[in-house]
């Protein structure tokens, strides 16, 4: 397990590359290095209208400093942020980024910034990474599925989703030693979704181990991790939010919603009859009641 390449860096790029922007592009670009706190809560608009330009204007200057739009500027920017400021601090900054914007506001605050990220996860995820990742599960014994920190509940939710369309699955939840029990579960044709934002984690690396032992099969979901080169190894990017405005969850579980509907369309009648037995089920337990619930003389 290792970190992708890092996204270039903006501020050498900015100093370099000043002189050939043009008018409105210099002034983006000086903003951007003045006040890189600011942006990575802001939009395209939010930013040319306080850097006197378009939002047009925003997208060609992140483009003429190297990167395919403004979102890819912004998480650059957040990621520098990240490895040199104290997480307090940008607490701090969070907290008080825009203090002219009424309370009402930051709804669309928050929705920009979303919207911009559901962008850049179809942008990083090109349809044949798509179809690798979904060959990968449809040919899996048993899918396991494993989060880091909150990204648990992804783990939690594409297993029960898989369940649902009668594809066998599972989580595993352990950290530290309780993870060695889980994976003493694991068997030869399992397919491990490991959900790890951007940290390394020891047990992200033993899983991943372990199950490529077992000849399984492994598919990461990930902002900036990446897998060794193995056939059976398939990476998904879930972007990590550049101002920590939205949860850490939103892309990956995107990108597992795109998963469980392309896997429910390869087998249909699978996918019917499991939702048959599910709500047959639902049925009987909403029939019984407390009042038809049987002791155990019965």
């Amino acid at each position: 397990m290792h970190a992708t390449q890092d996204l270039p860096d903006p501020w050498p790029l900015a100093r370099e590359r000043r002189s050939a922007l043009r008018g409105a592009e210099r002034a983006v670009a000086d903003y951007i290095t003045a006040h890189p706190d600011r942006i990575v809560f802001m939009s395209a608009l939010q930013l040319a209208d306080a850097a006197g330009a378009s939002d047009a204007t925003v997208i060609r200057t992140a483009k003429s400093l190297g990167f395919s739009g403004f979102s890819d500027l912004k998480h650059a920017v957040g990621d520098s942020l990240m490895r040199n400021t104290d997480p307090a601090l940008r607490l701090e900054r969070r907290l008080t980024a825009d203090e002219a914007t009424r309370p009402g506001d930051v709804l669309m605050t928050v929705l920009d910034e979303l919207r911009e990220r559901l962008d850049e996860t179809g942008r990083r995820n090109p349809p044949e990474s798509i179809d690798r990742a979904v060959r990968l599960l449809a040919e899996a014994r048993r899918v396991v599925t494993f989060g880091v920190g909150t990204s648990q509940v992804c783990a939690d939710y594409l297993a029960r989703r898989l369940r649902r369309i009668g594809i066998p699955a599972t989580t595993f939840d352990g950290m530290g030693f309780a993870l060695a029990d889980d994976l003493l579960d694991l068997r030869d044709g399992d397919v491990a979704v490991v959900y790890a934002p951007g940290r390394a984690f020891r047990e992200v690396d033993v899983l991943v181990d372990e199950v490529d032992r077992l000849g399984g099969g492994v598919l990461l979901v990930s902002d900036t991790l990446d897998l060794g080169e193995h056939e059976r190894h398939a990476v998904l990017r879930a972007p990590l939010s550049p101002g920590g405005l939205s949860g850490e969850p939103l892309a990956a579980i995107a990108v597992t919603d795109a998963l469980v509907l392309a896997l429910g369309r390869a087998d249909p009648t699978r996918a019917t009859e499991s939702s048959t037995r599910l709500t047959g089920l639902r049925s009987a337990l909403q029939r019984g009641g407390h009042a038809g619930t049987r002791s155990r003389a019965d």
